[in-house]
């Protein structure tokens, strides 16, 4: 532009002809016709190469593109599987991966495989729609990385969004997030869409009609919201959640997120959310926990009463004490034959009998497993001793860290003092003490009897109820003349040199 302007001005008030401008300058006399006609330089034309390389394997490629219009969506090539496959079936073709990419983009546009879609932007009523959708993200919970599956529920009102972490999406997980979510956002949106999955979907009726499972039914019903389910294949549908999922797996999912347990996890989620509520969204005025606040009221109120998420079952108590509940076995402190209540819930399993919860145990996503607690089987092993020291119960309650040493010191103490089996005994009476009073208060009774040398069960209660008694304290009271009764406490020096003499 500045070499324009000087030819112009070189022109009009300098040399004053096209070849004096030029050799002046230094420039083609073309240019000089051209500043002088325009002050503007004119556009360059792209230069268009020939891209001779791709010509032996031009063929090849469009035969893939064709055939990949019928292969599922998923397991079509990409550009760096066609350049692979170049390399392997055309040895003598020396071909870089980019010329590969560029060359399969284009071709892509004229036949038509990939063409950019326009949408149109939507605006959204306070408390009238939220989206609802799953994602994966990892995080090293208890020194472990395990793959967590997220439940994510935005708000498109407000655009505020809850997250919570699940060790799978089950339908009792995806019904519990929901419960946390409307507690986290002060109420109930009226509508709600759902990718098509299968917590709520059963089947896939033409058109928009869907054949709903009746446990998500029941909850629809029970918290009063409509739900709309997306195209399949067409996830823009929910872009807002989409786009939600996608910003917060970047800005707190990274680094990877370090949690002692799940609750950590999700406290440490919650804690993500609400700091998301200072930052503002492109294109409004307020931030996202000012947004929130409108919302909050016109969204609809929360009932009262909850809803029961328990899958409830009602198997057999087997000959090992054991229910199966799913593709699982767990323990329970009945007899066998025992029919029960077993209630499945996200994270844990509950086993009621007649009303009362006798057993609880934390849910396993594993498939034939056994999940057994040592206290279940304390009758049956104080009848059998000799089962203690080898059961299976025993050998999980130490993997869990809930056997500490100082149990295995005063168990060979008994043992030494009142012999295997009856020392075996008393420990089981000292582990049913665990179930009154607890296993940490059980473990600091333990360990203060060891530290005094005492190895006696019956000191182990004492310890334990010791907090428990509260003897009042005794007055002093003036004995007025009872004290000349009162004598000197005796002095046993003599007996102790006659017993001294004695052993002389």
């Amino acid at each position: 532009m500045e070499l324009f302007e000087e030819i112009r001005r070189e022109y009009e008030f300098g040399v004053g002809t096209v070849a004096g401008v030029a050799k002046k300058l230094g420039v083609h006399r073309r240019m000089v016709r051209e500043a002088v006609a325009h002050a503007v330089p004119a556009k360059r034309k792209p230069a268009v190469r020939r891209a001779w390389k791709i010509e032996p394997v031009r063929e090849f490629i469009d035969t893939i593109l064709q055939a990949d219009r019928k292969a599922p969506r998923k397991q079509r090539h990409t550009a760096h599987r066609i350049w692979q496959r170049i390399r392997e079936e055309f040895p003598d073709s020396a071909i870089a991966e980019r010329t590969v990419r560029q060359h399969i983009q284009a071709r892509k546009r004229e036949l038509g495989i990939e063409a950019r879609e326009a949408f149109v932007p939507q605006s959204y009523a306070w408390g009238a729609e939220a989206q609802v959708d799953w994602y994966e993200a990892f995080a090293d919970v208890a020194g472990e990385r395990q793959k967590q599956y997220v439940f994510c529920m935005r708000s498109m009102g407000s655009g505020a969004a809850f997250h919570r972490a699940f060790p799978r999406a089950t339908q009792q997980a995806f019904l519990e997030a929901h419960e946390h979510a409307f507690v986290y956002f002060g109420g109930i949106f009226r509508k709600l869409r759902y990718d098509n999955l299968g917590a709520a979907v059963k089947k896939i009726v033409r058109g928009q009609r869907r054949e709903e499972t009746a446990r998500f039914i029941a909850f629809r019903s029970h918290w009063r919201f409509q739900a709309e389910f997306c195209t399949p294949g067409e996830a823009h549908e929910k872009g807002g959640v989409e786009g939600e999922g996608g910003y917060f797996r970047r800005n707190h999912w990274v680094p990877v997120p370090t949690a002692c347990d799940l609750d950590d996890l999700n406290a440490q989620l919650l804690a993500a959310c609400e700091s998301d509520e200072h930052r503002i969204i492109s294109g409004r005025e307020q931030t996202i926990g000012a947004a929130i606040l409108i919302e909050r009221d016109h969204l609809l109120p929360i009932p009262s009463e909850g809803f029961d998420l328990a899958e409830i079952s009602f198997p057999l108590v087997d000959a090992q004490r054991c229910v199966r509940v799913r593709t699982n076995r767990y323990s329970v402190p009945v007899p066998p034959g025992t029919a029960v209540e077993a209630k499945v819930y996200a994270s844990f399993i509950e086993i009621w009998r007649s009303g009362e919860r006798i057993a609880r145990h934390e849910r396993c996503y594993k498939r034939l497993q056994q999940i057994l607690d040592l206290e279940h089987y304390l009758d049956v092993l104080y009848r059998k001793p000799g089962a203690l020291a080898g059961s299976k119960p025993l050998e999980q309650q130490r993997q869990a860290g809930l056997w500490p040493g100082c149990f295995d010191t005063f168990w060979t103490l008994l043992n030494e003092r009142h012999g295997k089996q009856n020392g075996t005994k008393q420990m089981i009476e000292l582990l049913a003490l665990g179930k009154e009073h607890g296993r940490l208060k059980l473990r600091e009774a333990v360990e203060r009897c060891l530290s005094l040398e005492c190895c006696d069960v019956a000191a182990v209660r004492h310890l334990l109820n010791a907090g428990i008694w509260h003897r009042p304290a005794c007055e002093s009271i003036d004995i007025g003349a009872l004290n000349r009764y009162e004598r000197p406490l005796p002095v046993m020096n003599a007996y102790d040199e006659l017993l001294a003499g004695g052993a002389r």
